[in-house]
Parts: C-alpha cells; sequence; structure tokens
C-alpha cells in the first residue's frame, strides 16, 4: 500500500477529531446531571408538583451557566451554550420531547389577502379547494386556483371584490389577468409562510429548549418543530399554535344583556316548539330531543349534555357576572359552542338594540380547576375591527402584579399609545371596561380608575401560572402568526420511554459488537483481530461525525450503526476471503495480501454503493427518525470503507514486515468451504418453484389479508399506555370501540404484556387543542377502570422519568400528510430500484445483470410483505406499515444487492480469466467461491440484527424483524433468483445469436 504514513497521519487526526468533538457530549452530559441533582436535593418530593419545580430549577440553573465558562480544552474556552451546541443530540425516542408538523392555514391567508371578502365564488373555491386537499398531493394555493378557474365564469381574481383591495395596492391592478394575479398572490402566500417560520423561530428560541430543530417543508405551508426533551406537552403545543392576535375591545356592560338573554331563550324555545308542531309526534323522548338539536343547530355536533330541553339558554346558564362589570353570565366550558351557536343565529341578533347591533360575544379564559368560563359582550362594528390591534406592541414582559399574581406587562409603540390614552380615557369617564383578548379569548377586562392611561404601557392579567405569563410574554414579543396553525402530526415522547430506549439501545448495541468481534477473532484468528480494532476506530470515527455535524442519534439510528457493523464485517471478509484464496494459489504471503487486497476493492465499492445509493433515497424521503437511520448508514458505509481498506491493511502489513505469520483462519475454521464446486444453476428450476410458490402465496395474502397500516399511512392518533397489571387488548378495543367513546379503536399488545398501544380514526379531520384534549380525556375515562385509581392529570404526566402508569407517547397523523407520506414512500422504494438498476447497467454494462438484480429485490420485498401480511395478527410486537417499515424494505433492498453485487463481480472477473471456459461454469464457480463470504457475512448480520431484536426497544423491534426476512431472503436470492435470471436472460440471448448465425 503507498502512502502508509498520509493513511496514519488521517487516521490520528481523525481519530483526535472525534474524540475532541464527542468530548462535548460528555461535559454537557455532565453539567446537565449536576443541574438534576441540585433540583433534586434543593426540592423535595414532598412539595406539590415537584416534578415541573426540578424542571424549571434545572432549566434556571442552565440558564445560568449559559454563558459562564465550563469547558477548557488548551487555551481555548467555551461557554455551556457552545458545549451544548458541539454535543451530540439525542432524537425524541431516546430523550422525550415533541416532534410536530404544523400547517400555516394557507385559506386564512388567502382570506386575508381579499380582505375577508364575501365574494361567493372566491368563498366557493376556498370550500371546494378544502375538499380537494383530502385525496390531493398538491399545495392548498394551487388547489384553490384550480377550484377557481372550475367555477370562475366571468370572475376575475383581480376584481375588487377579490385582490384588488388596499392591503395589494400597487401589486395588483384591475387590468392584471389571472396568471398575473396568481404570481403575485403566490409570492404574498410564500412571504406569509416565511413569516409564520420566522414568529415560530423566535419563540421558542425564547421558550429555552436546547437542540430545537425547525425546518420549512417543502411549498407546502408546513413546518417541522422537533422539541427534545420538553416535558410540559400543553405548553409546547400552545406555544406553537397560539396565533398571538392580540386585541383591545371596548367592553359592555353586563347587565346591559340580560333582558336579551331572556328575549333570546324565549325566541330559541318558540324555534323548538315550532319545529315539532310542523313534524310528525315523535317515536319517543329521543326523537324529540334530536327534533330541537335539528332546529337550533341544524346538523352539527353537539354534546349530549348541551341539549335545549325547556329554556335553551338558562338551562345552561350556570351564574351571572358582578353588578357594573363585563361579565354576561357563566357557562360550562362544554357548552361554549352551542351557547355561540345560539347567539350568532339571525332571529336572535335581531333582538339586539340598534347600538348593539355589531355586538361581539366572546369567551373569557377559563380559571384554573375550574369548569365554569364568562361570557363578555363587546363593542363591535360593521367592519368587525378592534379599538386597538397587538401590531402596536413593542414590548412584552412577565411580571408580578400587586396581588402578587403573574401578568404580562406591555409597552406600545406612539401611535398605540396615542389611541389606548384615549379608550382609557372613554372608558374612565364612562365607567366601564377594556377587554383585552388574545387569539378571540378574554383574558382581562379592568375598569380604568386613575384616568387616560399615557405612555402606552398596560398590562394583561388572567390567573396566570408564572409558566403561562413568560409563554404568553414570548409570543407576544415573537409577533402573531399571519394566520392559524394547526397540528396535522404530532408525535410525543414521554421520557420515562426514552430512557427505557437508551437502556435497551445500549444492551443491543454492546451485545451485538461482543459477538462480532468475539466472531471475527474465531474465524479468522490474529487477522480477526485486527478487523476488530479497525472496527473501534469505525464507531469512533461515526459517534465522532455525528457529533461534529450536529445530526440528532436516535434508536433507529443506533439500529443504523449497529448495522454498520455488519456492513465492516463484510469488508473485511471480502478481503480476507481473497487473500486466503490467493494463498492456496501458493502464493507468498506478503503477495497474497498484496493481490487479496486488491481484487477485493471492486466488490467492496460494488457493494457499499448500492447500499449507499438506497441511504441516500432514505435520506432524501424519510423524516425523522428515519433521516437519523439513513444519515448513520450513509456516515458508517464512508468510515468501514475507510477503515477497512486502510486501516486494516495497515495493521495487517505492519505484523507481516515484522516477520509475523499470518493463516487468515483459525484451526477450527481452516477448511471451511474449500473446494466447494456446487452446481446452483441445476437447482434453479426448483428454486424458481419455490420462490414462485411463496411470492403467491405472499400476494395472495396482500390481497385478502392486506397490510397493518400505521397512521403514518391512513392518518389517526396512536397512543402507547402502560398499565400496572396485564391486559387484554380484546377487551380494550372492545370498550373504547363503544359509541360514546370512539365508535371505533384498536388495541394491540406492544412490548410486554401490560403495554397497549392504541389507535383510532376519531376525529381523524379535526384538529386543535381543544379536539386533542376531548380525546384524551375520552380514552382515559374508557381506561380508568384498568388503571387502578391513577387520576388524569397523572395519567397524562410525562415529567416522570420512572414513569410505571399512564400515557408513555402519543402520535396523531392528519389524513393529508399520510397520503403525502404514503406517496412519499412509494417513490422511495421505487426510486431506488431505478438507481440501483441503472448503477448496475452502467458497471456489467449488460442488462440482464440489472434485470437479474431487481428482479431478486422484487422477490425480495414481495417476500417480506407477504410474511408481514400472514402474520401480524398473532406475531407478539408491532408489525405495522409505517415509515420504519419503508426504511426496513429500502435497507432490505441495499443488502440483497450488497449480496448480488459480490457474485455479479466475481462472475465478470471469472468470465475474463477463464475464456474457455462454459458460462455455465463460470457462474457455478464464481457462486461456489463466494459463497463463504455470503454465509459469513451473511451469519454476522443476523448475529447483529437478533441481538437488536432480543435486546433492543419495542419501538424497533418490527424494524428488525423486517430485516432479519429480508436477510435471510436476500442471501438465497442473490444465489438462486438474481444469478439464474441473469444467466438464463444471457443463455436465451446467447442462443438466438447462434441460430441467426
Amino acid at each position: 500500500m503507498q502512502n502508509k504514513g498520509l493513511v496514519k497521519l488521517f487516521a490520528i487526526l481523525f481519530g483526535l477529531v472525534s474524540i475532541y468533538q464527542l468530548s462535548f457530549t460528555f461535559k454537557s452530559n455532565q453539567i446537565e446531571k449536576e443541574a438534576e441533582e441540585i433540583a433534586i436535593n434543593k426540592i423535595p418530593e414532598t412539595e406539590a408538583n415537584y416534578r415541573a419545580l426540578r424542571s424549571q430549577e434545572e432549566a434556571n440553573y442552565l440558564q445560568e451557566k449559559s454563558t459562564d465558562t465550563v469547558y477548557n480544552i488548551g487555551i481555548a474556552k467555551f461557554t455551556y451554550n457552545e458545549v451544548k451546541q458541539k454535543a451530540m443530540n439525542l432524537g425524541l425516542d431516546l430523550k422525550g420531547g415533541i416532534n410536530v408538523i404544523l400547517q400555516v392555514s394557507v385559506k386564512d391567508i388567502l382570506k386575508g389577502l381579499a380582505n375577508n371578502t364575501t365574494d361567493p365564488v372566491f368563498n366557493k373555491a376556498l370550500d371546494d379547494a378544502t375538499e380537494l386537499q383530502k385525496n390531493s398531493q398538491n399545495t392548498y394555493l394551487e388547489d384553490f386556483f384550480i377550484a377557481f378557474d372550475a367555477i370562475k365564469g366571468d370572475v376575475k381574481l383581480a376584481s375588487p371584490d377579490i385582490f384588488y383591495t388596499k392591503a395589494l395596492d400597487g401589486e395588483i391592478d384591475g387590468s392584471m389577468s389571472d396568471e398575473d394575479v396568481k404570481t403575485v398572490i403566490e409570492t404574498k402566500i410564500d412571504e406569509s409562510i416565511v413569516s409564520a417560520f420566522e414568529v415560530l423561530r423566535k419563540r421558542i428560541d425564547e421558550f429555552g429548549v436546547t437542540s430545537p430543530n425547525i425546518q420549512r417543508l417543502g411549498t407546502s405551508g408546513r413546518i417541522l418543530v422537533e422539541l427534545p426533551g420538553v416535558k410540559d406537552v400543553e405548553r409546547a403545543t400552545g406555544l406553537l399554535q397560539s396565533t398571538a392576535q392580540l386585541e383591545f375591545w371596548d367592553a359592555y356592560k353586563g347587565e346591559q344583556f340580560f333582558p336579551f338573554l331572556s328575549q333570546a331563550n324565549t325566541v330559541l324555545k318558540d324555534i323548538v316548539d315550532a319545529k315539532i308542531a310542523s313534524e310528525e309526534e315523535p317515536q319517543d323522548e329521543e326523537d324529540a330531543q334530536d327534533s330541537q338539536i335539528d332546529a337550533l343547530l341544524g346538523d352539527a355536533e353537539t354534546d349530549s349534555t348541551a341539549v335545549a330541553t325547556v329554556n335553551p339558554i338558562f338551562d345552561l346558564l350556570r351564574g351571572q357576572g358582578y353588578p357594573g362589570g363585563p361579565i354576561i353570565g357563566k357557562f360550562e366550558i362544554k357548552d361554549k359552542e352551542t351557547v355561540l351557536e345560539y347567539l350568532s343565529k339571525p332571529e336572535v341578533r335581531a333582538l339586539l338594540s340598534p347600538e348593539q347591533r355589531y355586538a361581539k360575544f366572546v369567551f373569557g379564559k377559563p380559571e384554573k380547576d375550574s369548569e365554569l368560563v364568562d361570557l363578555y359582550a363587546l363593542v363591535g362594528n360593521r367592519e368587525n375591527v378592534p379599538q386597538l390591534s397587538g401590531a402596536v406592541v413593542t414590548d412584552a414582559r412577565n411580571q408580578f402584579g400587586p396581588t402578587g399574581k403573574s401578568e404580562v406587562s406591555m409597552q406600545m409603540n406612539a401611535k398605540g399609545a396615542k389611541i389606548w390614552e384615549e379608550m382609557t380615557g372613554k372608558a374612565y369617564s364612562q365607567g366601564s371596561q377594556i377587554a383585552i383578548v388574545l387569539d378571540n379569548v378574554v383574558y382581562s377586562a379592568p375598569g380604568v380608575t386613575t384616568g387616560p392611561i399615557a405612555g402606552g404601557s398596560s398590562s394583561i392579567s388572567g390567573n396566570f401560572t408564572l409558566n403561562e405569563a413568560i409563554d404568553l410574554a414570548n409570543v407576544l414579543r415573537a409577533g402573531k402568526l399571519p394566520a392559524s396553525a394547526d397540528i396535522i402530526s404530532s408525535e410525543v415522547v414521554g421520557p420515562s420511554l426514552g430512557k427505557e430506549a437508551i437502556e435497551s439501545g445500549t444492551m443491543s448495541f454492546l451485545i451485538a459488537l461482543a459477538l462480532v468481534l468475539l466472531w471475527m477473532i474465531f474465524y479468522y484468528g490474529k487477522v480477526g483481530g485486527f478487523a476488530d480494532i479497525a472496527m473501534l476506530l469505525n464507531l469512533l470515527l461515526i459517534f465522532g461525525i455525528l457529533s461534529g455535524l450536529g445530526a440528532v442519534l436516535t434508536l433507529p439510528g443506533i439500529a443504523g450503526i449497529v448495522l454498520t457493523i455488519g456492513m465492516s464485517v463484510d469488508a473485511n471478509v471480502l478481503i480476507f476471503e481473497r487473500i486466503r484464496e490467493e494463498l492456496a494459489k501458493g502464493k507468498g504471503q506478503k503477495e497474497a495480501i498484496q493481490d487479496g487486497f486488491s481484487n477485493a476493492l471492486s466488490s467492496i465499492l460494488d457493494a457499499n454503493i448500492t447500499t449507499g445509493l438506497t441511504a441516500l433515497i432514505l435520506f432524501i424521503f424519510g423524516t425523522g427518525p428515519i433521516k437519523g437511520f439513513a444519515t448513520t448508514l450513509l456516515i458508517g458505509i464512508a468510515t468501514s470503507l475507510f477503515t477497512a481498506i486502510f486501516i486494516t491493511r495497515l495493521l495487517v502489513d505492519w505484523y507481516s514486515n515484522r516477520g509475523g505469520k499470518l493463516d487468515f483462519s483459525t484451526a477450527i475454521t481452516k477448511n471451511l468451504f474449500r473446494n466447494i464446486n456446487i452446481e446452483f444453476l441445476k437447482k434453479r428450476k426448483v428454486a424458481y418453484m419455490i420462490s414462485g410458490a411463496f411470492i403467491l402465496l405472499s400476494l395472495g395474502s396482500l390481497f385478502t389479508n392486506s397490510l397493518d397500516q400505521g397512521v403514518d399511512f391512513v392518518g389517526g392518533r396512536t397512543y402507547q399506555v402502560r398499565f400496572a397489571q396485564d391486559i387484554s387488548a380484546s377487551e380494550i378495543t372492545d370498550v373504547l370501540s363503544k359509541p360514546e367513546i370512539f365508535g371505533s379503536a384498536d388495541a394491540k399488545t406492544f412490548g410486554d404484556a401490560n403495554q397497549l398501544k392504541i389507535t383510532t380514526k376519531y376525529k381523524v379531520n379535526e384538529t386543535g387543542a381543544e379536539v386533542d384534549e376531548e380525546i384524551r380525556k375520552a380514552l382515559y375515562d374508557g381506561l380508568v377502570p384498568y388503571l387502578e385509581g391513577v387520576s388524569y392529570e397523572k395519567f397524562l404526566d410525562l415529567n416522570d422519568e420512572n414513569k410505571q402508569v399512564g400515557l408513555l407517547e402519543s402520535y396523531k397523523v392528519s389524513p393529508t400528510i399520510a397520503d403525502d407520506i404514503k406517496q412519499a414512500s412509494v417513490w422511495a422504494v421505487l426510486g431506488s430500484l431505478i438507481v440501483v438498476f441503472l448503477y448496475i447497467l452502467i458497471r456489467f454494462k449488460k442488462w440482464q445483470y440489472s434485470l437479474g438484480a431487481v428482479a431478486a429485490v422484487f422477490h425480495d420485498v414481495l417476500i417480506v410483505l407477504g410474511v408481514f401480511s400472514l402474520t401480524y395478527r398473532f406475531m407478539p410486537f408491532n408489525m405495522e406499515i409505517n415509515q420504519a417499515f419503508i426504511a426496513a424494505i429500502l435497507t432490505v433492498i441495499g443488502y440483497s444487492l450488497n449480496d448480488t453485487v459480490v457474485v455479479f463481480d466475481r462472475i465478470r472477473e471469472f468470465f475474463n480469466e477463464h475464456t474457455g471456459w462454459k458460462f455455465d461454469r463460470v457462474v457455478n464457480s464464481s457462486l461456489s467461491s463466494t459463497l463463504s463470504r455470503t454465509l459469513n457475512t451473511s451469519l454476522t448480520t443476523l448475529v447483529v440484527l437478533l441481538a437488536i431484536f432480543i435486546f433492543g426497544g419495542d419501538s424497533i423491534r418490527g424494524f428488525m424483524f423486517a430485516l432479519i426476512v429480508g436477510v435471510i431472503v436476500g442471501t438465497y436470492s442473490s444465489l438462486f433468483i438474481a444469478t439464474p435470471i441473469m444467466y438464463d436472460t444471457v443463455s436465451k440471448l446467447e442462443d438466438k445469436k447462434k441460430k441467426k448465425d
């Protein structure tokens, strides 16, 4: 090997840089451990909410350390923030936290650009676009343009009733064509989404999460946010979804609307009575109730407890406000929508006096631990525009008010200060209140008792906790979102699950590593030890590069690293087997080593490039943990090539040059697979029949039994719940499928018998924090008899790192994004097949090789799918078809091709060396000569996968099972499918040429 000195230098430098990078991870962990111990010592378990207080104490300690120098390396000094930035990041499945995809409402942005027009064509196009989105791969804007073009008639986008508005003056005029307007609107939408992205980024920065990840996903208006380590899920989701639409409205006095409520109640009763009288007599009391619902709310869904009986309004009223105050009445939280529906009916609004006709009814912020919420009436106007908006706020801070409670102080700009002074002056003179409204919720409605407030200072109070005040101040400083942002996909992992994942992941990793290291020494003796040294350096480089790149380590990422161990073994096995062949030819040790490394290089490169191509496609199409798997696999391919080709060579040459004797085997393995000459091609027809039978069985099962598609592909919500005792999945399925709970649900044992994975499509098309809360509450209510007295708060609590009973993880995917994920997965598989077909065609210059390889891959994929289809109903672990499964399929493709390419490489070599041999002899000899490498690599890879399967986490057990089946089938197909198909097509072509000649 040339340039040994340079290789040594690179190896030493790479190793030192990796150790340097990893040292930041160790230092960061040390400081975080200190923070945890300080919090534990400072706050005893006897304090109420001790976990939340400890979490806050940890955050405060780390915040204090953020700018302190905590790490010195020579003359270089690093603060904690710098150390944390350079440390390796752990993914949600190892650390816990939240991963969400937010959909910024392009519909809302379009409405805003059109000044909330009432134009029927525009609004119909919006509704049609919403419907199209359910089964479309287009962006919402693209579907809006399609819907508008289909119904527009003579209406133009540049009409004064649509986009030729004051807001777009100078950019759109009445003479512009629809195509020109579309270009402008596309730009405005993109600007709004960029604005939303920046607002969210500022909020997250203020939130203080370590190593957050925020990405814009294409042009669809989707934004990915990952917050590892976050434990207060509701706080995080509230921070992300709040539009921060701050408004200041004059408020009416509550008693001004008492007569109106009485009149509204009478009118609603008359509507009910008239409806019942006009219909046939109901058959029973339930039908009468349904008639009342239909009369009041049409087909809208309502809570069964909010049904009108005698007094539609007064039956829901739970109290009145204080005299002279702004509160009209108090209602239960669950009745909010029903009350607003009543008050918005034309017959009811007609009862308002002329000066009240634009009144705006809004509910307040519920008090903590209360089921009641206050109703306010705000002084509205024809344009429905507040007297003052939050756009004037220049700064916001949390503080403690005169009563010692948390509140938020605000400072306004000059324009806002002037209007605020006028508003407060008017309220003072009239003895009225000003309602401070955030996202259509009244947070407070204070009176003004000291005269007009000059200077633009104000504050918001509202029974805030400290965290609520901090978050509200943060979102006001960051600014409002240009439109609402709904969570269309979310994954929440509790720290207890992350802790267990680290333990199981570390265990599987160490066991797999130990088995492989021992196997290499057992099979190859001293050189096996050299390969082990190279492998350990390989692992150091992988972790160092991951840390240096700021990549996120996930449980599938650990699987990728362990799989890399198998690939590293494969490269060394190829080299050692070739050296053994050269030694068997009678060559001297140095010459055999030289030729062995040289001859193995082509196969090693081909095998790793094909695997690398599939990993690259997986990286492009994958998201979250799957991208982490692809990242570690790609890095592992590069480092394993370097260590196998150069480091192993350095060690072998060093020992050989010192006069040491190397046998490249042990006494037990010396004669294994020697002088084998199996006629594989004679068995190909039997192999075709066996494979054909398996494929038919797989296809039959796929068409009849289908696959267990996860929420990734069909949409829905999934919850992982742990119970104190073993639990029956079928019993829980029956309980949760009752009409009063979800109507339809599916529970499966997940890992241990006391853990279930519960999936439901209940309200799958609805988004928002209230819907999520409703479904979590329904889940808890259904499971209460099995939770042994665990409260709702404890059930949801994700702060407990040693949680034994309750919710461990939740996952939500809307149908729209599920459809996109499914399509991306299909393209990933097809793309990998096309890319590999082209690579093999270019590399071997015959399409028959590509055909054989791709046919074998199709064979392997169909059988893996068939195994999952046939067995998912009774296997004791999760076998859902999700993104992780697609990653497994692509890995199977890469492995199968790896094996096949090595065989093809030997066929090409033998074909050029033995020109006098018949083609069938070349093929049989090639297969026989690579059999030792094939079985050796397959065995070590299987040992690695089995270690992860047995000792790894429940979340990747199905993933590992797919890989295990894939390795077994892939090994078989490279010998009995890929090569025979290639042989048959080449032979038929040769026969045709002979006949023509």
